[in-house]
């Protein structure tokens, strides 16, 4: 009897510790100092609002509430409308400060339907580090880049990545081989930022980390430094960039060069959750 119950336990244990966790229970304890225009995933938001077409894009970015909104569930709508003519995107801004550690990000619906003048971007930014660490930006994006035929959705960066270039700094950008079909349902992505590597991984499900990937990265210091050039001015050479006291996590869905969908329709994207592990 008595080997029967270690035996037991030890199957217990056996599957306790190959669980997978869900990134609402990795919460660290901490408060939320500004919740912003809302609260999502244990963190506070702002909402991205402007008149006239502004950076990425550039693109008008509405805070209506048919751009940007919580579901019943506490999922996150970012969506893409054409109001009386004028088509609008959406940004989120964490109200809280990070740095080093890891991002992850779960979507909740297919995005394989993506019209190639759409980019969904998941990333860091800081609006004081352009010349020290060009704007502290590590990316995961969803965009064909205007082809309409592009199976590769996914684009992992770590800025300066010079797009304009006919020769962009290939080694800053990866498009990993990936079966579409994995993006028809729930995903999750996410990147681990340190001052040695950046390591990026995409798994199917809601889990991090999850149990079938679907695509991975690393970029490391064996890289040569770039600089980024943007509005007449120069970063510093950076190979991987630091964050500020200033970084944090934002989430958009917007209109390359500012164009609208070149099949004349909406699209909508459900970000289930959000988390951040400090390194």
């Amino acid at each position: 009897m008595f080997h029967k119950l270690i035996l037991f336990c030890s199957i217990c244990y056996l599957f306790a510790s190959c669980e997978q966790s869900d990134p609402n229970s990795i919460k660290r304890n901490h408060v939320i100092k500004d919740s912003g225009d809302f609260v999502f995933s244990g963190f506070g938001w702002r909402i991205k609002s402007s008149t006239f077409p502004v950076g990425p894009g550039p693109n008008v970015f509405s805070k209506d509430k048919s751009n940007v909104w919580l579901d019943s569930n506490g999922y996150l709508h970012l969506k893409i409308t054409n109001n009386n003519g004028k088509w609008q995107s959406s940004e989120i801004i964490c109200t809280e400060n990070t740095g080093y550690g890891t991002y992850i990000f779960t979507l909740g619906n297919d995005i394989t339907k993506m019209n190639e003048n759409i980019v969904l971007g998941l990333f860091t930014w800081d609006d004081n580090t352009f010349l020290s660490q060009a704007n502290s930006e590590v990316d995961i994006e969803f965009a064909r880049w205007f082809k309409a035929n592009d199976s590769l959705l996914l684009t992992t960066s770590v800025q300066p990545v010079v797009f304009d270039n006919s020769v962009p700094f290939e080694e800053r950008t990866h498009k990993p081989a990936m079966i579409v079909s994995k993006m028809k349902q729930a995903t999750t992505h996410a990147f681990k930022w340190t001052d040695k590597e950046i390591v990026w991984n995409s798994y199917v499900g809601k889990s991090y980390p999850g149990l079938e990937q679907i695509a991975n990265w690393r970029y490391d210091l064996t890289n040569q430094p770039r600089v980024k050039t943007e509005g007449g001015r120069s970063s510093n050479p950076i190979i991987i960039p630091q964050p500020g006291n200033t970084t944090n996590a934002r989430m958009n869905l917007w209109l390359l060069n500012g164009l609208a969908p070149s099949n004349g329709k909406t699209f909508e994207v459900i970000i289930e959750k959000y988390d951040f592990i400090p390194a």
